[in-house]
């Protein structure tokens, strides 16, 4: 038996922690200096790097306001890293690329590859044109929309400012804001147009690169394939049951939706049932919601957006498969399936991979908070499933957290953009060995 062998090269798994790493390095660097802070005496390096990660991996979460903290300088640094992290540095280097007329090899295909979450090295540089004109077309079209709310507000150059700042924010379901004093969009909490066009830009986020350019040629293509079938199933399914619990967990709340007319209840619990999926903006009070709802919306940051998208969480398709799973065995069938397709069994200890590693890490970040941090229990669970699945949604602990907990958040933010998964496989030395031992059954259940 031969045995495993070191592996000293760069995979695609590895080039991505790197890359990110480095980006986030750099951009809490600049983040730091004068020049970045409205104050001009700089911020702390630490929070300046818990800033840069949250951008790079499109969390929101943030330990200094982004108004209050941050000049026009820092301001903008912060939304150049949300675009990159969004899209993700290869789709960002392939934009170079093509711009240059560089040849793209096979390296750099595999790396988009896995930057992408494509199934095939087939077709992807095609797929990230296709990712890039996407991006640029409904950011800019939120950012025209939200532009004419804010213009009568604030006037010409800052509403167009604050127009597409909040759309890239929202596309890529980062949930930084610029309303100050950690409100986030909570004056807006009944207003139509901001309401609808940030909930629109986070779904469309958080479909999937693949899921939205397949969608984009339904015309010419006239078929879904599976993933995109799932994909909009679930999130639809998801979007409508999370708006009705809200809306009726939160009917006679004062401080939520019972202080607010139908018209409001009704876009606000909408609102909160769509942000919970990665996005991070608020239009009430997490920290005022009701303990069942606040669990909910911990159940939805778990589950997350969809793959190859801008968001995190296990994944709407992982739940998919889960489920299929679990319906199959109640069944006594052998084989998961879904619309007359069966999933290959890969892809369900895929699933079962993604969801175990996910469940013990946001298990192992909750108790060290609960050693470290002076909090509510259900408010550290909250904010330990917010990192995770990137979504930046907090009960108000964010700003108090010790030095210790903020690199703890910053490391699960880290991880949860990446996912378990991939981090995992950066550090494996040898995941391509296919080494089989003899078969023995055990007792579960």
């Amino acid at each position: 038996m031969q045995g495993k062998r070191p592996n000293y090269g760069l995979s695609p798994a590895r080039v991505l922690v790197a890359g990110f790493a480095l980006i986030i390095l750099i951009g809490g660097f600049l983040l730091s200096t004068p020049a970045a802070s409205r104050s001009g005496l700089g911020t702390r390096f630490l929070d300046a790097l818990f800033t840069a990660t949250s951008a790079v991996c499109v969390t929101g979460l943030v330990v200094v306001d982004t108004h209050d903290n941050y000049s026009l300088l820092g301001q903008l640094i912060i939304i150049t890293l949300i675009q990159v992290g969004g899209l993700g540095f290869m789709t960002m280097a392939t934009l170079i690329y093509l711009l240059m007329g560089k040849r793209i090899n096979l390296k750099e295909r595999l790396l988009m590859q896995e930057a992408l979450n494509s199934l095939s090295v087939q077709g992807v540089v095609r797929l990230a044109r296709h990712v890039l004109l996407a991006t640029f077309l409904i950011e800019g079209i939120g950012g025209v929309i939200l532009s004419l709310r804010f213009i009568p507000q604030m006037g010409l150059a800052k509403g167009i400012y604050y127009g597409f700042f909040h759309a890239i924010s929202a596309f890529c379901n980062a949930g930084f804001d610029l309303f100050g004093g950690f409100r986030g969009i909570t004056g807006y909490v009944d207003d139509p147009i901001v309401t609808l066009t940030i909930s629109a830009l986070i779904i469309i986020g958080g479909l999937g690169f693949t899921v939205i350019a397949e969608t984009f040629r339904y015309r010419e293509i006239k078929r879904f394939s599976l993933h995109t079938k799932l994909v909009w199933t679930m999130t639809v399914v998801l979007i409508l049951l999370a708006a009705l619990a809200v809306f009726f967990l939160e009917f006679n709340n004062p401080k939520t939706l019972g202080a607010l007319g139908w018209d409001g209840k009704l876009l606000a619990a909408y609102f909160q049932g769509v942000t919970p999926r990665t996005a991070g903006y608020n239009t009430v009070g997490i920290a005022d919601l009701k303990p069942a709802t606040q669990f909910l919306m911990i159940i939805l940051m778990f589950i997350g957006a969809s793959p190859g998208s801008t968001g995190g969480g296990i994944k709407t398709t992982t739940l998919a498969a889960l489920l299929a799973a679990v319906w199959s065995m109640r069944k006594g069938k052998i084989d998961v399936g879904f619309f007359e397709r069966r999933i290959p069994p890969d892809t369900i200890y895929k699933a079962v991979g993604i969801t175990v590693m996910a469940v013990l890490l946001v298990i192992t970040v909750t108790m060290m908070l609960t050693i470290t941090e002076d909090a509510d229990f259900l408010a550290l669970l909250f904010e330990a499933t917010s990192s995770f699945g990137t979504v930046g949604l907090t009960m108000g602990i964010t700003p108090n957290l010790s030095d210790f907990g903020r690199v703890l958040i910053a490391l699960t933010m880290f991880v949860g953009r990446l996912g378990p998964l991939t981090l995992a496989v950066a550090l494996s030395n040898n995941v391509l060995a296919k080494l089989r031992y003899p078969e023995e059954k055990i007792m579960v259940g």
